[in-house]
């Protein structure tokens, strides 16, 4: 997972060029972007396009983002997207681990009457729009076996507060800043991927390349995206390069012709057991 591309639910021609885009994920919206009057055919037009792209051999995974717990919504977008063959259920405006607990239930009820595995739908919350949710990022650890990745919001976070979210040059401010560090402290406690979070200025490729760039190096390894056009951007910078993955396997290597090692030297330079562990989880992330 590199990219997850948010896609109306209620408009067929930019899921279809959604899902030509190249994401990893392709986020169908029955939030946000769907105006209230709209979520029913939303929630039609969303199933219509699971079921009909569900069978395609190479394309996207295919997740949806619901209405939040607190809206009355969410049944019935489950009840639509789960039995079309949804892969994973975002959660908006999430608070803690309960959260994913409760929808984990929700989802696990109509895997159970429609004939799908247990599990098959996964989780991804967005741990982060209001202030309350910032200090329960650290709640996620065994809320769910579906869980699989913590994103973080600013612009629903700068509503709840009543602030603006980045400076005169584009560059997240203080309190966003600290929402984004304890989103990925959350991801990586619940050991879960952490999301980044949209960029808006969909035209300022260099922009969105700068802040993927600052993503990666701070530990994010996926992120959401408004418009196709952002999906290239992302992909690149989130995957790993073959220096560094050249990297990564000659440390593996050496650990193990080393035996039980504690500390290991590779052309002059030493590599310990984070090392290791840094090293074999980039090497995942590029699928082995």
């Amino acid at each position: 997972m590199r990219s997850l591309l948010f896609v109306p639910g209620d408009s067929p021609r930019k899921l279809d060029k959604g899902f030509a885009s190249g994401a990893d994920i392709l986020l169908i919206d029955l939030e946000d972007s769907v105006a209230p009057a709209a979520k029913a055919e939303a929630r039609r037009v969303a199933a219509e396009f699971l079921a009909s792209r569900i069978p395609e051999p190479a394309r996207p995974r295919l997740y949806v983002r619901v209405n939040a717990l607190d809206t009355g919504l969410t049944d019935a977008d489950l009840d639509a997207v789960i039995a079309a063959g949804a892969e994973g259920i975002m959660l908006p405006k999430a608070c803690g681990g309960p959260d994913v607990t409760r929808l984990d239930a929700k989802i696990a009820v109509r895997e159970a009457e429609t004939g799908r595995a247990d599990g098959a739908a996964r989780i991804i919350a967005i741990a982060t729009e209001t202030a309350e949710a910032v200090f329960r990022t650290g709640t996620y650890r065994g809320a769910s076996h579906r869980l699989e990745g913590l994103a973080w919001g600013g612009e629903d976070l700068a509503a709840d507060i009543g602030a603006a979210n980045r400076d005169e040059a584009g560059a997240w401010l203080e309190t966003f800043r600290f929402a984004r560090t304890m989103n990925l402290l959350g991801a990586v406690a619940a050991e879960v991927t952490p999301i980044d979070t949209v960029y808006v200025d969909f035209r300022n490729e260099a922009g969105l390349a700068a802040e993927c760039r600052a993503a990666v190096r701070d530990g994010y390894t996926a992120k959401m995206a408004i418009h196709p056009a952002q999906v290239p951007v992302i992909n690149a910078a989130f995957t790993p390069s073959e220096a560094a993955l050249a990297e990564a396997r000659a440390i593996v290597a050496a650990f193990a012709a080393a035996g039980d090692a504690g500390v290991i030297g590779i052309d002059g330079k030493m590599f310990d057991r984070p090392h290791l562990k840094r090293a074999e989880r980039l090497i995942a992330r590029a699928g082995g």
